[in-house]
């Protein structure tokens, strides 16, 4: 990705500078995780089992743990080194635990951790097409990003996007027994999964504001996960849905109610959730199609706030 700065209507491309992944990149990331990636930082050089993980890092929001590698050699096999340490994770749990209780002074239990959310992310300079194609699976606890270091103090990092596959990994699971192992804890959620057979009222309220959430940004993903449906930029959710049979919940994170013009009151505080959510949550309910427009009018407003404060 080529940077350029103005200057008297002039563009002059910035420089990319070389970065060093094991010192420098090492260090930015970990000393900004909750800015670039959501993320809490737990450890660094986390030594298990002749394993080294670089950065272990915690999902306050889903109740996870993330690992983080940082690659410079090129040949590395993206699926054989993730389902790795994801396996050294899930083999391992009171370790990590203890980990997680020992650096941040915390009192959790195995049994507060969501083990079907744990994921690897791997930052490199750039990624061979053989390892962005291997990731072309649905259901795949991975994440590639490109990180690049710029002249002026300049840091960029890039999530590798591939095309939408509805390939599942469980196709190759039965030749990789370490694959086969993680899979059957590590959960893929589906929208479809939501909806239970005679919930067609949700499902049409959903159905009608899906889209209209998605075309706020040509960035916004659609993620589900184990109790909502997320739909987020660079990984920090702009608004998540709950599904219940005749209704939804629009949850929105890093909002309070006097954050957004609400001339009808609808938004509400969702109580405890700087305590269990580590961030303020606010939400409002569709119970039928008059009130799409008006939570769509709140939902813009939240997604301008958060491209003020996020990007």
């Amino acid at each position: 990705m080529a940077l350029f700065k103005i200057n008297k209507n002039k563009v002059e491309r910035i420089k990319e500078k070389s970065i060093d992944l094991e010192r420098d990149l090492q260090k930015i990331t970990e000393n900004n995780l909750e800015e670039i990636f959501g993320l809490k930082f737990v450890s660094s050089e986390m030594r298990l089992n002749n394993f080294r993980i670089d950065t272990l890092a915690f999902n306050p929001e889903q109740k996870s743990f993330v690992i983080i590698e940082y690659k410079k050699d090129r040949s590395f096999s993206v699926v054989d080194q993730g389902y790795s340490y994801l396996s050294l994770m899930l083999n391992n749990k009171a370790d990590f635990v203890l980990e997680y209780n020992e650096k941040t002074m915390s009192s959790l239990r195995r049994d507060d951790i969501d083990w079907n959310q744990s994921r690897v992310i791997f930052i490199a300079n750039s990624f061979t097409v053989y390892q962005q194609n291997a990731i072309n699976f649905k259901d795949l606890p991975f994440e590639l990003w490109e990180a690049k270091k710029f002249e002026e103090n300049l840091v960029s990092y890039n999530k590798i996007k591939t095309p939408e596959s509805s390939e599942t990994i469980n196709v190759i699971a039965k030749k990789n027994k370490n694959i086969e192992i993680v899979s059957r804890e590590i959960k893929n959620y589906t929208v479809e999964g939501f909806f239970k057979k005679d919930w067609n009222k949700s499902l049409e309220l959903f159905e009608k504001i899906r889209e209209q959430i998605k075309g706020l940004d040509a960035n916004i993903e659609e993620k589900p996960v184990k109790n909502y449906i997320g739909y987020n930029i660079n990984n920090w959710n702009v608004v998540v849905v709950r599904v219940r049979k005749n209704k939804l919940y629009l949850r929105f994170p890093r909002i309070e109610p006097k954050d957004i013009e609400d001339p009808k009151n609808k938004l509400k505080y969702e109580e405890n959730s700087l305590k269990f959510f580590n961030t303020n949550i606010s939400y409002l309910s569709i119970d039928s199609d008059k009130d799409i427009d008006y939570a769509m009018y709140i939902t813009k407003q939240v997604y301008k706030k958060f491209r003020n404060d996020k990007l």
